[in-house]
């Protein structure tokens, strides 16, 4: 998992408004600017398709899906909803400082 940049990305989201003018309407070509080292597949899609459920799962930061989200146009409600909807369709978050722990029981 290329975690790291899938958290540049949304960092350079938040820290360029041009980019994320470009990415709202074309998010392929923005991203299309990390190759495959940098990004596997499904990351790019969870990117490209906003999926702030599995972003979540995959360990990015919240912080910086709040902004990705803000920045997109989910709302605060939507978005707490959406890390909910991930964790249950997606199971536990796997890395990061969010990660989970397996139920022991």
């Amino acid at each position: 998992m290329s975690l790291y940049y899938v958290q540049k990305v949304i960092y350079q989201l938040d820290r360029d408004p041009a980019l994320l003018s470009r990415f709202r309407e074309a998010p392929d070509d923005v991203l299309s600017a990390y190759g495959d080292r940098e990004l596997r597949d499904d990351e790019r899609a969870a990117l490209r398709d906003r999926d702030l459920g599995l972003l979540y799962v995959m360990g990015v930061n919240g912080q910086l899906l709040m902004h990705l989200a803000a920045g997109t146009g989910v709302e605060w409600p939507a978005y707490i909803d959406a890390l909910r909807e991930g964790v249950h369709v997606h199971g536990p978050v796997r890395a990061g400082i969010y990660a989970m722990k397996e139920d022991a029981s």
